[in-house]
């Protein structure tokens, strides 16, 4: 490396003789991975009861869908458009609160405790049992 015509080197510096940081001023750490942030944020405890009536407990993300977290665990949900559109995921709320802002059921089918698995997320430690997609349709043309 030369140095430019009438330009002076700078002398190095001891970055070991610094003061240290304290620890209320440091930046907090990044997250190391997804899932390290995915930790963060709050889990449910849902309690699943397939067709054939065997419970599977699972844990669902306030911002994951009933359907995703059945399928990560390996329970066999029906299913087909996962857009709430197609109605082959559907399930009877039997304890707790979900969310299904996207689906497409009726205010009065949500209201008597029918989900659908790909758009409900938990609102709070909760309870669904699958059931048969013909129940749903009926209720659902009935409404």
């Amino acid at each position: 490396m030369s140095l430019r015509a009438g330009a002076r080197p700078i002398a190095a510096r001891n970055l070991s003789a610094r003061a240290p940081v304290p620890s209320a001023l440091r930046a907090p750490a990044p997250a190391r991975s997804m899932r390290a942030a995915r930790l963060q944020v709050s889990a449910y405890t849902v309690t699943i009861t397939t067709l054939e009536g065997k419970k599977h407990q699972v844990e669902v993300g306030e911002d994951e869908n009933l359907l995703d977290a059945a399928l990560d665990a390996g329970i066999d949900v029906t299913h087909d458009c996962k857009m709430g559109v197609c109605m082959t995921c559907p399930a009877k709320l039997t304890a707790g609160r979900v969310d299904q802002g996207t689906g497409m059921l009726s205010e009065d089918t949500i209201e008597l405790g029918y989900a659908l698995m790909c758009v409900a997320t938990p609102q709070s430690d909760c309870e669904v049992t699958l059931i048969d997609e013909d129940e749903l349709l009926e209720q659902q043309l009935s409404a």
